[in-house]
């Protein structure tokens, strides 16, 4: 067993995490915790609040796969959820595992009055990837842009000044056609000192800021390939396929021993609270436990680098 990879959502005055918890069947379902100011969490439900309803039979099958440990320790159900609040509605997407040749993006919603009277009425899974792909770390943004919904699904290959953003008309049922997605898993950058050579895709769901929709996102590099960190991207407000602005390194690493317990090198961010000026990011380390990180939200966004600069032009050497 397990926890891991929270979504976060602050709602009712209190930060509410959904974290991925894995049985000892194997079995990853979603838990709850809340905090008052998004550090102590004073409330844990001793259950899960969702699960998959329809986990295959065979499940128990995957077992022994050699490839296990890619997933945390499971093999079957809900993993790593984002969420966000759009009106009166929390939205939980999640990758729906039911074996190594299909990894869905699902999603299933509540409403913030049921959420907040523990009332765990979460409608039925939708799913926004095709059956039998393996698609995984798609984000929502948590308003509607020019009146659609709008889903972060990857880069461009080979050019990272672009995003791919899927556009919904609504979220209750599977879009039709299915969203297709070719960014996964890919090295987007022909320049070999960048540290995010492989970017895997993204972690927390889009934040609104003044300057642009900040992105965090998941990478590594062929110097260090079982190290998974955390970076940042800036994104334009009105149209989000731009990308303006990068972290020109890592915002976060796996350097913590706690980070390096369970599954060495992994810092894996599925959701982030801002209050205030104060950005709350919250993650797992190692596979199997819940960490959380801040930083000045002000101070991250005066980091980033614009496309043009010469930390994404310029051999690191050449840099002061």
């Amino acid at each position: 067993g397990g926890v891991m990879n929270p979504a976060a959502i602050e709602a009712g005055g209190r930060v509410h995490l959904f974290y991925r918890a894995v049985g000892n069947d194997g079995v990853s379902r979603i838990g709850y915790a809340s905090s008052p100011d998004g550090v102590k969490f004073d409330e844990r439900l001793p259950y899960p609040v969702f699960a998959l309803p329809d986990v295959p039979s065979d499940a128990m099958s995957f077992a022994n796969h050699t490839g296990l440990q890619a997933s945390g320790g499971s093999f079957a159900g809900v993993e790593d959820p984002r969420a966000v609040v759009i009106d009166d509605t929390v939205y939980l997407s999640f990758n729906a595992f039911a074996g190594w040749h299909s990894l869905r993006i699902g999603l299933t919603s509540i409403k913030v009055s049921d959420l907040l009277a523990k009332r765990w009425k979460w409608t039925a899974p939708v799913y926004l990837s095709a059956p039998g792909e393996v698609q995984k770390s798609w984000v929502i943004f948590p308003k509607k842009i020019a009146g659609k919904y709008a889903v972060f699904h990857g880069l461009v290959h080979k050019d990272r000044s672009r995003a791919q953003i899927a556009y919904l008309d609504t979220l209750e049922r599977d879009p039709s056609p299915y969203i297709t997605s070719d960014a996964r898993f890919r090295n987007a950058d022909s320049y070999p000192d960048a540290w995010d050579t492989r970017i895997r895709g993204a972690a927390t769901p889009p934040l609104e800021t003044a300057n642009g929709w900040l992105v965090t996102y998941h990478a590594n590099d062929n110097r260090e390939p079982d190290r998974y960190k955390i970076g940042a991207m800036l994104m334009d407000k009105k149209d989000p396929t731009k990308i303006i602005a990068r972290s020109p390194a890592p915002i976060l690493s796996p350097d913590a021993p706690y980070e390096n317990e369970g599954k060495p090198g992994i810092v894996y961010a599925c959701g982030s609270v801002l209050r205030g000026d104060t950005l709350h990011m919250y993650y797992g380390g190692g596979d199997s436990v819940v960490c959380s990180a801040k930083t000045s939200l002000s101070k991250l966004l005066k980091k980033l680098q614009p496309l043009d600069s010469p930390y994404f032009s310029t051999p690191k050497s050449s840099i002061s």
